[in-house]
């Protein structure tokens, strides 16, 4: 498509030179910052016994050709952050860590990403503002 736009005569608008020298749109990342979640993680029972305050940064790389400006041809963030809401809600684990690892391989294996990036913060330190964890995730190449 970008080649035929070089050899049509009618060709006049600006903007469309940035199109012919990108032949696919690339989204590098797509980047949630600081998604509020209840959830219960700690390695004492009584700090699993009632959700406590998580923060969630969340960045993707998503799979993408050609966005058309079409949230079909995206990953829709809105949906990839209740989907991480979701899985906070039906998992308690001891480790935040442990938490970070599954929750990307989770999103990783739901949405159509490249790759992703959780970091899972936590409240309990009363001399910090968080501990946090991040966890790396990237799609096997085949």
């Amino acid at each position: 498509m970008a080649f035929a736009v070089l050899h049509d005569k009618n060709w006049r608008s600006p903007s469309d030179v940035l199109l012919v020298k990108v032949l696919a749109v690339v989204i590098d990342r797509i980047h949630i910052e600081q998604l509020e979640v209840p959830g219960r993680v700690g390695v004492p029972d009584s700090e699993r016994a009632e959700p406590q305050r998580l923060s969630l940064n969340v960045t993707i790389w998503p799979k993408i050709a050609e966005l058309h400006d079409n949230i079909a041809n995206t990953v829709n963030y809105s949906a990839l952050a209740e989907c991480a809401k979701e899985f906070v809600n039906q998992h308690d684990y001891k480790l935040i860590e442990t938490l970070a690892e599954e929750m990307a391989a989770h999103l990783l294996a739901q949405f159509d990403l490249r790759k992703v990036e959780v970091e899972v913060r936590k409240f309990v330190l009363p001399d910090a503002n968080y501990v946090s964890v991040t966890a790396v995730r990237e799609r096997e190449v085949t």
